[in-house]
């Protein structure tokens, strides 16, 4: 029996090539100037951004705090990913600018618009490039991203001789509670239904107890209630708190207090402190799904900051992935500029001065979205729009010489 028989690797090989010479000459050639440079600058970016971001934070652990070195690696692998998303924006603008410059510098774009090949369809092959980046970013920030934050945080923490978890602990829990007031006459609620009646607060949140808690309760009308324990739990069955080692503390209207020891007492309260303690402070940390569901969570809250942080953190789930076509746009555009010059140098600078627009643009309006100053969704996609109207014009600009 023949070894070719055996393992058939012609076979694969042609499934692999095929499509790949199904492709136009042409796109063929312009995916073979755009790629290389682009492995480059991801690796490029990549390696700049861990060194400031993680790299010598990493250092100084190991030789102040005795952090093992396999520990501090295994952080710096975890940390990858979400300085991956960083760079792949980056990275396709850098390298669409390059690649065209060059060519342009070489005047074989020139010699291509002699044959009657337009712009749009010379960059095309760089579109498609951003496009194909666009989706792999959106895909690493939605799923490695959040777990692999969670595991490099973990494992410093672990490192460093104090286990942690993101998802298990939280410190600083305050849920506000609004209603109606109950008249301590009729007994009914009044119909107002915007009143403070409870804030919750615990000082941290591990392994599903609330720790060290007070709970004010201005739920009826001349009375005020303060509640304090070392630990609660929440009981889903009957749909209250049952709080440990603590007392209730009550003033009525004409002042008289009374204060009342427990070792346990069962509250009934609503779930709302133990949702919001399993919310990630940082939307980094939250995959797209589970930002839906903070939101969700601040909305039944109430707490209006929050939920237009949450709303314009959502809409950045996709903006950011967008920035590998605006970039890819901008950069393609400027690069088939026939008087751009080749040079890296300059490549290389260009393209920080048009990253460092972008981010400062798409943080004062995500400022604004947060503030309220605008709608949180115009807010997180008017940098990208601003953009591609830019792209737009570099692009007809470049047709036109």
């Amino acid at each position: 029996m023949k070894l070719s028989n055996q393992f058939p690797i012609k076979k694969i090989l042609n499934k692999i090539i095929t499509p790949w010479y199904s492709i136009s000459l042409i796109d063929r050639w312009l995916f073979g100037q755009i790629i290389p440079p682009l492995v480059f600058a991801i690796s490029a970016f990549t390696v700049i951004s861990l060194s400031v971001g993680v790299m010598f934070d990493l250092i100084r652990k190991i030789v102040e705090y005795g952090l093992p070195l396999l520990e501090a690696v295994k952080a710096l692998i975890y940390s990858l990913p979400s300085f991956l998303v960083l760079s792949f924006p980056m990275a396709v603008l850098l390298s669409t600018l390059l690649s065209y410059g060059k060519l342009s510098a070489n005047s074989e774009l020139l010699a291509l618009k002699s044959l009657g090949i337009t712009t749009p369809r010379i960059i095309a092959p760089a579109i498609a490039v951003s496009i194909f980046m666009t989706g792999l970013t959106f895909y690493f920030n939605d799923n490695l991203v959040p777990s692999s934050n969670k595991l490099a945080e973990s494992t410093l923490r672990s490192g460093i001789g104090s286990s942690f978890n993101k998802g298990n602990n939280k410190y600083n829990i305050i849920f506000t509670r609004k209603g109606s007031i109950i008249d301590a006459k009729t007994n009914k609620p009044s119909k107002v239904n915007t009143y403070t009646t409870h804030i919750f607060y615990a000082s941290r949140f591990e392994k599903n107890i609330m720790r060290e808690i007070t709970v004010l309760d201005f739920s009826r009308a001349g009375i005020k209630q303060i509640l304090s324990a070392k630990s609660a739990i929440f009981d889903k069955d009957n749909s209250s708190w049952i709080f440990k080692d603590g007392s209730i503390v009550t003033t009525d209207s004409i002042g008289q207090t009374t204060n009342i020891k427990f070792k346990q007492y069962t509250y009934p309260f609503v779930e709302g402190p133990l949702d919001l303690a399993k919310v990630p402070k940082d939307a980094s940390d939250m995959s797209l799904k589970e930002a839906l569901e903070a939101e969700r969570i601040y909305k039944k809250i109430g707490n209006l900051k929050e939920i237009r942080k949450i709303q314009v953190r959502i809409q950045e789930k996709f903006t950011l992935p967008c920035a590998c076509l605006v970039f890819g746009l901008i950069g393609s555009s400027l690069g088939a500029k026939s008087n751009l010059r080749s040079s890296k140098s300059q490549g290389f600078g260009l393209s920080v001065i048009l990253i460092l627009i972008y981010y400062v643009m798409s943080f004062v309006f995500s400022s604004f979205g947060v503030k309220g100053l605008l709608n949180p969704i115009f807010a997180a996609w008017l940098p990208v729009l601003i953009s591609i109207g830019g792209g737009i014009y570099f692009l007809r600009k470049s047709s036109s010489l």
